[in-house]
């Protein structure tokens, strides 16, 4: 997935699964707090697919959720747009 933060910052933000799909769709724009709070429950549920497949988590969801909450951290209020969903 990409987005844009309220200062016009691009990021790519990995996801092991699909799910994104059901929280975001391109061209959505949310308030910073309510992107974190879809993001980490998103990110929660498609890591806890990885262990459920693999009997492992998967740490590339977890640095998922930091990187979001850094970015949130850092451009604190405004909208985030959501550019792209990547499968």
């Amino acid at each position: 997935m990409s987005v844009r933060w309220p200062d016009g910052q691009s990021q790519e933000i990995y996801s092991p699964s699909t799910v994104v799909e059901d929280y975001f769709h391109a061209g959505q724009t949310l308030p910073v707090a309510e992107f974190v709070a879809r993001s980490r429950a998103a990110l929660t549920i498609a890591g806890d697919r990885v262990q459920a497949a693999y009997g492992f988590p998967c740490s590339r969801a977890a640095a998922s959720i930091a990187a979001i909450a850094a970015g949130a951290a850092e451009h604190g209020q405004g909208d985030v747009t959501v550019e792209r969903i990547t499968a």
